[in-house]
């Protein structure tokens, strides 16, 4: 199990996040950015799978300027507030929060310095801008929504990204997901996965709609994909 701890934003603001740590220290960082329903049971059990692979994880309060605290469930109610909390939410300035937990995170006797980020959905999103605008060692997103929005900022990119995508998705349709392979499909810092059959979420595990025939290669690529950027 972690901790909670709090983090200092640039313009001096605070904010909490989750901390969970392997058996063995410093170990590389992962900053771990949850989807609309912000970092509630299910992405802390993620950390705290990671943290069980070597890797110290913090995953923020991502809503800690419009309502902190809010960590919500799958349920109807748990979406509903998700999605007013995320239209009310300034993406500029959260990615700028996003820098500077990466920062207190590199900066921790528990980590190497060495810090990527992963997200899933929001995450996913934030994921990508993350390594576009900010300096961080490798990125992994999960069905990341909107990124075909700022794909005007992929030559900023500064490291390595994996991107996995689900084969049905509404959030993240076909054409967005042609529209990323078409903007940098081609490169050799960006790998891009698509599983058919799989929905938006299939890295959910113990809820809808996981699927562990995408969420199983996923991680093991995500593992991957770490172990050799970040050491």
């Amino acid at each position: 199990m972690g901790q909670d701890i709090e983090i200092t934003a640039r313009d001096g603001g605070k904010f909490a996040a989750y901390l969970a740590l392997p058996e063995s220290t410093p170990a590389p960082g992962i900053v771990l950015l949850p989807e609309v329903f912000n970092t509630n049971e299910h992405i802390r059990s993620v950390a705290d799978g990671y943290a069980a692979e070597g890797f110290t994880v913090i995953a923020p309060d991502v809503y800690w300027r419009e309502e902190a605290g809010n960590y919500l469930p799958y349920t109807d109610e748990g979406r509903a507030k998700a999605q007013s909390l995320r239209a009310a939410m300034d993406t500029d300035q959260y990615a700028m929060d996003l820098g500077d937990t990466a920062d207190a995170l590199r900066a921790r006797a528990d980590c190497t310095g060495k810090v990527g980020v992963m997200g899933f959905c929001l995450g996913g999103k934030f994921t990508y801008l993350s390594c576009v605008r900010h300096k961080i060692d490798a990125a992994v997103s999960y069905y990341g929504v909107q990124i075909d929005e700022f794909l005007d900022e992929a030559d900023n990119m500064n490291c390595p990204i994996l991107m996995h995508f689900a084969g049905i998705d509404p959030h993240v349709p076909e054409d967005t997901v042609a529209a990323i392979q078409a903007r940098m499909g081609a490169w050799d810092n960006v790998d891009i996965h698509v599983y058919d059959g799989a929905e938006h979420g299939f890295n959910r595990q113990g809820y809808p709609p996981y699927s562990e025939a995408a969420a199983g290669p996923a991680r093991e690529r995500t593992l991957a994909h770490f172990r050799r950027l970040l050491g």
